[in-house]
């Protein structure tokens, strides 16, 4: 792994980061607050005064070692919304001062056989913001200005910031399980991404199921029009045509896979699972039924969240927290406590508040 500093030192300009030096259980604080040397912009790059950054189950999976790190030092995020404060050589798209989000793909190469099929979320050079370079719990982050999105004037800042993985990841989802106009969609696991998702599919008109461990989570759901809510080992009332399965729990595929109906879909949206058991092939694949994997998102599916989330309008439902109080929201987040999306707030001295609905 690199073990050189995870801020560049050939800049003045310095910012407040939380960086990750190893990983290691989120009771354990992980990530410690630093100042630092903010990046600068290189070739088609654009850098981002952060204003808000989204907290994600990836972030999570990320600062205690669920996934093999590519880097160290490492600073996490990947759910960015805020300004432009410099552009790099040959950067052209965004002035400065444009408000911007950035998301989970970084950068893909553009031509492999993957990129060329319009499949970069597979690209084998695909590198991911927060985890191959630095991401969003900072007050400056870089990024290709290719990789960047245009808010809608609709959101606010902290609304928008889960939209930019929890969003278009359950969007991509929502696709790849086949929901349709009229059909019975069921959600396993009703945080960040599922809170979005079902306001999404309700505007689809599919009839949306919704199991949680969390009774406010099944609050929440009944709130935003869920047709019947109840525990992962419940049995709704009525055999669903599609599934999205959000919780990382490989057991709760077998009860996904039984509350389908005939040919139904059930899509597996996270970037983690917990070991599969042993599938009844009659019981639980006979009569075409489907499994497939969610990996990431394209650019194609950020824009099309992103417009159509704006015309419902989607409503995220926000618990915010300053940049310093990261570990505790994940803390939160690994308790399942955080009811919605969890987002920081980043604080810039002498930085124009930008952070209200309808701000450029």
């Amino acid at each position: 792994m690199d073990a050189s500093p995870t801020c560049p030192s050939a800049v003045a300009l310095t910012m407040q980061a939380l960086i990750l030096d190893s990983p290691k259980p989120v009771a354990q604080n992980p990530l410690r607050l630093a100042s630092c040397d903010a990046p600068s912009p290189g070739p088609g790059e654009i850098r981002v005064q952060v204003h808000v950054c989204g907290i994600c189950h990836t972030d999570l999976h990320t600062v205690v070692g669920d996934l093999p790190l590519p880097r160290l030092p490492l600073i996490p995020g990947h759910q960015v919304v805020g300004t432009v404060d410099a552009v790099g050589p040959g950067a052209r798209r965004f002035r400065i001062g444009a408000r911007v989000g950035l998301a989970w793909l970084h950068s893909a190469c553009g031509t492999c056989r993957f990129c060329s099929r319009g499949a970069e979320n597979l690209c084998e050079a695909a590198r991911f913001t927060g985890y191959h370079t630095d991401g969003g719990y900072a007050q400056q982050t870089v990024a290709p200005e290719d990789f960047a999105y245009v808010i809608p004037k609709v959101f606010s800042d902290p609304e928008a910031a889960p939209l930019l993985c929890a969003g278009i990841v359950g969007y991509r989802a929502l696709r790849l399980s086949e929901a349709r106009p009229g059909g019975r969609l069921g959600l396993y696991g009703f945080g960040a991404s599922a809170h979005i998702t079902l306001q999404v599919a309700r505007h689809l008109g599919a009839d949306v199921y919704v199991f949680s461990r969390g009774r406010e989570h099944l609050r929440l759901a009944e709130e935003l029009g869920a047709v019947w809510t109840g525990r992962a080992e419940e049995t709704p009332p009525r055999k669903l045509h599609s599934a999205i399965l959000f919780a990382p729990a490989g057991g709760l595929v077998l009860r996904a896979l039984e509350n389908l109906e005939k040919g139904g879909t059930l899509a597996l949206a996270g970037i983690t699972m917990s070991a599969i058991p042993e599938l009844d092939y009659r019981k639980h694949l006979y009569h075409e039924k489907t499994v497939r994997s969610v990996t990431n998102s394209t650019r194609a599916d950020g824009e099309a969240l992103l417009r159509i989330a704006a015309e419902i309008p989607v409503r995220p439902q926000i618990e915010s927290f300053p940049l310093e109080e990261a570990n505790r929201a994940l803390q939160l987040l690994a308790d399942g406590r955080i009811n919605g999306a969890g987002v920081l707030e980043v604080k810039s001295e002498g930085a124009e508040d930008s952070r209200v609905r309808g701000s450029k």
